[in-house]
């Protein structure tokens, strides 16, 4: 089999993978980025920036920002959640942050106020 065959075999897979079923399709989905920063209120700030450019992009996700309170070792760390209606939502988002260069120059930028320690996705139930 060609690498060119291959490879569309492959991506078709993980479409199908990613996709699930219908109702995996349409559930809610949570992306969840545990962060470090010794700057609450500048990475705040920069956040409100992230909104703004979201709100223009027509990205259709809900950002919420929570401080971890009784979490053993990591009480203080700061979480990112950002929530999208369905899986369309959250791969349409992907597409429109990746192709707006203010927005990843912006993203490029939090890396002087903030250390990502974790970035992880959740599907609904």
């Amino acid at each position: 089999m060609s690498k060119r065959i291959t490879a569309l075999i492959a991506s078709a897979a993980l479409a199908l993978a990613l996709s699930g079923n219908a109702v995996a399709a349409s559930t809610t989905w949570l992306r969840v980025i545990s962060v470090k920063t010794d700057n609450v209120s500048a990475y705040l700030q920069q956040l409100d920036k992230g909104r703004a450019m979201l709100k223009r992009l027509g990205v259709a996700t809900t950002l919420r920002v929570w401080r971890a309170t009784y979490a053993g070792p990591n009480t203080g760390t700061v979480i990112v959640s950002q929530e999208y209606p369905n899986w369309a939502a959250f791969a349409d988002g992907q597409a429109k942050t990746a192709a707006d260069p203010e927005f990843s120059a912006w993203l490029a930028g939090l890396d002087k106020v903030r250390t990502i320690t974790s970035d992880s996705l959740y599907r609904e139930l």
